[in-house]
């Protein structure tokens, strides 16, 4: 499969991905309890570790985009991990917090529909015992979070800029072209190729056509270094290139839609839209 019909299909594929997951593990941590129960002839009824295994499950899901939104705001890769593990490690309890409550609001609803009474036991010593396996599992979803970002980085070709700044010197005005690194292989991308440029965590990504290629920068960092370039901002998390767009849709609510020569569209929010217009004339 080519990067860009993933990507075209990526939000489809990554929450499957995560569904997938959650079942086979719940499907394997049930079993495996209920195997343990009756190795150890516990009163427990055959559906019971099902309804354990798949309300945690549930909630996990439920959180994972919570999940996506902070390692986002706090990343773990390349020099931030001093800063942001703190926050990690506070952000677990709340966490925590949440996946426990709602596992047991439907644990209790689930046993309720079986004619039984769920009983979550003494709150203090549950909460702390459920806190600590939380940890772990959540240490394994950001470890999951980040790889999965690392490997599709890499798989669509990571950019950089041809002229780089050494450290403590103003980096250099970006050349006219991109260096992209791609599965080991590296080549260049004229900026004048670029149709628009998006916001992505703390990444930019630059969109070529079908092709998408993340580049760590800011979107403010990015405009300034494309200053002179042709590119415009249309939108918090959106810059254009002018000899890409091909007409401005404007709505009665005082946004605007830019239509590109490649097909695409670019939503242009009405703090840029007459900006955009005057540029454009």
């Amino acid at each position: 499969m080519q990067p860009q019909t993933y990507l075209r299909h990526r939000r489809a594929f990554e929450v499957g991905l995560w569904v997938l997951a959650a079942a086979v593990n719940c499907a394997g941590n049930a079993i495996t309890v209920n195997i343990d129960m009756a190795n150890s002839g516990l009163d427990v009824a055959r559906w019971e570790p099902w309804v354990w295994e798949a309300t945690s499950a549930l909630l996990w899901l439920a959180l994972i985009p919570l999940l996506l939104w902070f390692t986002g705001r706090f990343p773990l890769e390349g020099g931030h991990f001093r800063r942001s593990l703190p926050a990690h490690l506070l952000f677990t309890i709340p966490v925590s917090l949440l996946h426990v409550l709602g596992m047991v609001a439907l644990r209790k609803l689930a046993y309720a529909g079986m004619g039984a009474e769920y009983d979550f036991g003494g709150w203090a010593g549950r909460l702390w015992y459920e806190y600590l396996k939380d940890v772990r599992s959540y240490v394994l979803f950001i470890a999951l979070i980040h790889l999965y970002r690392f490997v599709l980085r890499r798989w669509q070709g990571e950019a950089g800029f041809i002229a780089e700044g050494v450290e403590d010197v103003p980096p250099e005005p970006v050349t006219d072209r991109f260096l992209v690194k791609k599965l080991g292989r590296e080549f260049l991308v004229r900026v004048d190729q670029i149709d628009w440029i998006e916001a992505s965590g703390n990444y930019v990504n630059l969109r070529v056509g079908e092709r998408v290629y993340p580049l760590r920068e800011t979107m403010a960092g990015i405009q300034q270094k494309l200053e002179g370039h042709g590119f415009a901002r249309v939108h918090r998390s959106a810059i254009v290139n002018l000899d890409r767009v091909r007409e401005i849709e404007p709505f009665d609510t005082g946004d605007a839609r830019a239509h590109l020569l490649s097909g695409g569209t670019v939503a242009v929010s009405r703090r840029y839209r007459q900006a955009l217009k005057d540029r454009l004339a």
